[in-house]
Formats: structure tokens, sequence, C-alpha cells
């Protein structure tokens, strides 16, 4: 494959299709193009560009500030440099159903296999954190049939908070309405137990996705226990983002410190391995051969 030229043509259908193949689905999150290419080129099957890291990476609160086209901006050069599906954080939809009707098809068009919408308020909170508020079950229902009526190949994840606000319950309750709505996934945020996953996943029949973030609600679960539950993908959305905000912090440190960066060569990614990364040579490659033809 010419290194320039990757994506895929129907990214929804091909997460549709590892959604039949595998047992579950493990998402590393990603916040740009070289974290997604590291994550498939370790072998990872489905990426997931996380609101939460990819704000963070812009220096900008997770409270609903970044805009669609921000958002669209780093969908389309993630999924431009993979050849995995990318499901993306789409928050509340940035609007009402004819916003996301919007969104939807700036989103396939930005080559998105999957969004996830939330049924918060803006402005919406991370979804472990309190003061969340949620809207009324007929406009996230209003808002899932927008999505679905938009999309071509696009699969649409709901995303309920509502067991920080509302309880279990109705959590489960406005999940099997968004079923009904036409979701192709339900995604239930920062539940708080063992238990809690397993009745979600008793009461509510659809493709269910587990989000295993750090310093939340939930507890550190493993993606056997996930599978084990019948949860069908896992992301881990800012890991990779966290990680690397303390190891720029420790270069930084060092460099103020000591003036060199010669005691920590062996933390940093040697040239070498940047372009094995980013196929380099097969840029290099492909000039050559166009330069030879001309």
């Amino acid at each position: 494959m010419i290194p320039i030229i990757k994506g895929l043509d129907r990214p929804g259908s091909e997460l549709r299709k590892l959604l039949e193949k595998e047992d579950i689905l493990v998402a590393p999150g990603v916040f740009n193009p070289i974290s997604a290419l590291i994550a498939e080129k370790l072998g990872s099957k489905v990426v997931y560009l996380s609101g939460a890291a990819l704000t963070g990476s812009l220096a900008l609160p997770d409270l609903g500030i970044i805009t669609l086209d921000e958002v669209i901006y780093f969908t389309r050069e993630i999924s431009s440099k993979i050849s995995i599906p990318l499901i993306v954080d789409a928050d509340t939809g940035f609007g009402e159903a004819l916003n996301v009707i919007r969104a939807v098809r700036l989103f396939e068009g930005a080559g998105a296999a999957a969004i996830h919408i939330e049924d918060q308020v803006l402005p919406k909170k991370c979804g472990h954190l309190k003061g969340k508020r949620l809207i009324g079950l007929e406009d996230m229902v209003n808002k899932i049939k927008a999505a679905k009526s938009a999309a071509r190949d696009l699969v649409i994840i709901a995303r309920t908070d509502a067991r920080g606000v509302e309880g279990l319950d109705s959590a489960i309750e406005r999940a099997k309405a968004y079923l009904d709505a036409g979701a192709d996934i339900i995604f239930p945020e920062a539940l708080y137990s063992e238990e809690e996953f397993k009745r979600f996943s008793r009461e509510v029949d659809g493709y269910l996705l587990a989000n295993m973030t750090e310093f939340g609600k939930t507890p550190y679960y493993t993606v056997e226990q996930f599978r084990s539950w019948g949860y069908k993908i896992v992301i881990f959305p800012a890991t990779s983002f966290r990680a690397s905000v303390k190891t720029i912090e420790m270069v930084y440190e060092e460099l103020l410190r000591s003036g060199t960066q010669k005691h920590i060569l062996d933390k940093l990614a040697t040239r070498e391995e940047v372009y094995r990364i980013i196929d380099y040579y097969e840029y290099e490659k492909l000039d050559k051969k166009i330069a030879s033809s001309l």
C-alpha cells in the first residue's frame, strides 16, 4: 500500500465485521495520528479518538468547548494514516437533531467508523465527574433517529450518563429506548461495580461498550472480565495521553535540571524507531519511483 494513501473505503462496515468476528475488541485511546499508528502497528484492530484526550492535548478541559470542525480535522488526520476502524467521541452530537445530521455526514466524510453521542446537557462534563445533567429521553431518542437517518455506513453508538444522575434503573431504561431508536451499540458510562456491569448486560440486549478509564468511578477490570460479562468493546480512552504527559514532564525536568538529554536516551524513541513507525522509507521509495518516471 502506498503510505500516503491509507484509510478504509467503508470503515463502518469493517467495524461491523469485527464485531461479528471477535469475542471482544480492545480500543486504545488515541489523540493524534502517530498514537493511532503506533496502536495499529502493535496489533490493535480498532482505535478510539477520546474527547478527553483530544481536548487535553489541546490544553482544554473536557467541557464541550471543542468544536465540531476541530474534531473533524483530527478524525480526518488520524483515519487517513491508519487502516483500521476509528471510533470517535462526538460528545452530545454538537447540538440538536439537525446538528447531529450534519455531524454524522462530516464524520463519515472524515473516515470515522463510528461515533458515540451522549445524553448530557451542554455544557457537558467528563462522565466520571459530578454535576452532570441529562437531556430528556425523547430528545436523545430524536438525536439517535436523526443520526441513523443520516448515516450511510457510520456505526452509531449511544452513550448514557444516567447512572451517575438518575441511577442504574434509568440507565437501563434509556439504553433500551436508544436501541429501539436504532442505536447500533450502547455505551453505559461510569458504572460503579461488577454487579452493575453484569446486570446492565443481562437486561440490555445489544452490543455493549465499556469504558475502562483511570481515576474514575469504575474499578479496574480486565478485558477478559468485560468479555465474560457480555461486553463487545472496551475503550482505554486517556491512558496513552496521560502517559505522554508524564513522559514529557520528565523530559523537560531533566533538560532544565541537567542541560542535556544524554542521561535519558534510553527513554527516547530513536530516529530509526520513529522512521519505522511513520513508514519513512516507504515514502522515500515512492519519491524515488516518481522521480525516475518523469
